[in-house]
């Protein structure tokens, strides 16, 4: 299933006309499909184009998802699973890692949210040798927090920026996809977090994950290289909430 409940649009991953073939099934070598369809379409030892490592520039002012990806393009280890669910703030941070060490991206499927947290929970059980770092946002979050519990439990080696901007922004985008064109103010109501505030650091802490809340960029990048030079799980909160 792909983005879901749109008025009178499709939901399908690809046109109905399209033509599929599978190289390879989720128990299937994949690298000797990849090296069959090499030979098939016979292209030897062709130089493929690769992405060269970029160093990215930390713009000044204020803590913006572009100046956390910058930051964190800078700090990330090589070989490092991204699990994002950063929603409205995923993609200037997407951006900005385009020349970061070589990395693995998971996204969100079908449209719904909640998937951040227990994906980088998979992720780190199945990789325990390498850094996973769920970038995820404060509405999403609340879907499943639970997930920092079984994090600290099973001590598993993940770093949670936490994206606070104090609602559910990503909802107020799908409200004008459906259609809605007069938001009341008491709709708009029920997708603000501010009401009382999240405290993301006791949240964390209380299910036995060390945080950090960090408002300002060298705020940001001093507690994102501490939670990244521990082999284990920490959470750093991005609030970026004015």
């Amino acid at each position: 299933v792909a983005f879901f409940a749109y008025p009178d649009k499709p939901s399908w991953l690809s046109p109905p006309d399209a033509q599929i073939i599978s190289l390879a099934g989720p128990r299937d070598d994949s690298s000797d499909a990849l090296s069959r369809l090499s030979k098939a379409l016979d292209l030897g030892s062709k130089i493929v184009a690769r992405q060269e490592r970029i160093e990215v520039d930390v713009p000044s002012g204020e803590l913006t998802p572009t100046a956390i990806g910058a930051i964190l393009a800078q700090l990330m280890p090589e070989r490092a699973i991204i699990s994002d669910e950063a929603t409205t703030c995923g993609l200037p941070i997407y951006e900005m890692l385009t020349g970061a060490p070589a990395h693995d991206w998971l996204t969100l499927t079908g449209g719904s949210i909640g998937q951040g947290l227990p994906l980088a929970v998979g992720a780190a059980v199945a990789c325990p040798d390498r850094k996973v770092i769920a970038l995820e946002a404060d509405g999403s979050a609340m879907y499943t927090l639970q997930s920092l519990w079984t994090m600290a439990r099973e001590n598993l080696n993940v770093t949670v920026i936490l994206l606070n901007n104090g609602g559910y922004a990503i909802l107020k985008h799908e409200l004008h996809r459906v259609g809605v064109a007069d938001t009341g103010a008491k709709a708009l109501s029920l997708l603000d977090l501010t009401k009382p505030a999240l405290d993301w650091v006791a949240l964390a802490q209380g299910m036995g994950v060390k945080a950090t809340r960090a408002d300002t960029i060298p705020a940001f990048r001093k507690a994102l290289a501490e939670a990244l030079s521990y082999p284990g799980p920490r959470l750093v909160e991005a609030s970026m909430i004015r």
